[in-house]
């Protein structure tokens, strides 16, 4: 144990990013576990409770906002993690990180430290599915998704603010533009639903990130680059994870429901067809077509002359 607490206090004391050492929120992971933790103790279960009884809260306003605001901090983040290095300076196959003060080494540590702090303020997204008892929407993957998010970026802040890691960052921030937006226009109301025939491919854009990210990290196991090949193993493997979790939530949303959809409608469609068409045909052919055939020429003879001295009375007036 003395071991693992003598490792841990090197890590933090000795292996920091100078440039991000005072930054709030990153000098210690106490105050971001904190943040995570309650984030999942209120949407598992202080916030049901709390909503057990309540109206679901209108927040139409409020989510039209701050859906806006993300649309506009994850196009900051994409342009800045372009322009800061990925552009211009930055090689895909080995980027280590500089911890020089140079200009654009500190604007892509400002652009990590942003990121950071974006994904604590994207853990309301689950709020707000609590506030409104939406709790159905709130999966394993959501929870997973948004709690191991602020972890990653905070050790992005205070270790590698900048390099080879933010790469993720740019792509995520790429793909949160469109999901923010999509996000947005749900928030107007069902009558946007039209509109946002979409929704699937947000679930292949998020599928094709990680697959980057995790080609990206697997070559730099094969690489000599000044960068820790165990850092990129965990981002591999987060990233493998992802891409399952993503993969078959797309599988059982999309793909099987469609499958399920259509086997329901064939299903009807057979249903009609064999139970009222062969129905009605049969019973027209075997009721009707075998009655006539069964009818006894005596008795519609009879029938015939029992008819027509009827009429004969009705004509006399003798009718009753």
């Amino acid at each position: 144990m003395s071991g693992i607490v003598e490792w841990y206090r090197d890590v933090i004391d000795n292996k920091y990013d100078p440039r991000t050492a005072e930054w709030f929120l990153v000098p210690s992971p106490g105050p971001v576990l904190t943040i995570v933790a309650t984030y999942i103790y209120f949407c598992v279960s202080a916030g049901p409770r709390y909503m057990k009884d309540k109206k679901p809260y209108n927040l139409k306003n409020i989510m039209i906002i701050y859906n806006f605001i993300q649309i506009l901090i994850s196009l900051y983040l994409f342009y800045e993690g372009l322009m800061a290095g990925w552009l211009y300076e930055y090689n895909f196959i080995c980027q280590p990180v500089d911890y020089s003060y140079k200009p654009s080494s500190m604007r892509m540590a400002r652009g990590v430290y942003v990121y950071f702090i974006c994904k604590l303020i994207e853990l309301l997204d689950t709020v707000f599915f609590v506030l409104r008892k939406k709790q159905q929407q709130i999966t394993f993957l959501h929870l997973y998704h948004h709690s191991m998010m602020p972890i990653c970026a905070w050790i992005g802040a205070k270790f590698f603010a900048g390099g080879h890691p933010t790469l993720l960052g740019v792509i995520n921030a790429f793909v949160h533009v469109f999901m923010y937006t999509y996000y947005m226009l749900s928030a107007f109301g069902p009558h946007m639903q039209k509109y946002l025939w979409w929704k699937k491919h947000l679930t292949i854009l998020q599928i094709m990130q990680f697959i980057i990210i995790f080609f990206h990290n697997l070559q730099m196991q094969f690489t000599s680059c000044n960068f820790p090949k165990p850092l990129s193993l965990l981002l591999m493997i987060n990233a493998g994870m992802f891409i399952y979790m993503f993969g078959s939530f797309y599988i059982n949303n999309y793909l099987k429901s469609n499958v399920r959809r259509k086997s329901k409608i064939d299903g009807n469609t057979n249903g009609v067809t064999n139970g009222v068409t062969n129905g009605v045909t049969n019973g027209v052919s075997n009721g009707v077509a075998n009655g006539v055939k069964n009818i006894n020429i005596n008795d519609v003879t009879h029938a015939l002359l029992n008819g027509s001295h009827l009429n004969l009375e009705i004509l006399h007036g003798k009718s009753d």
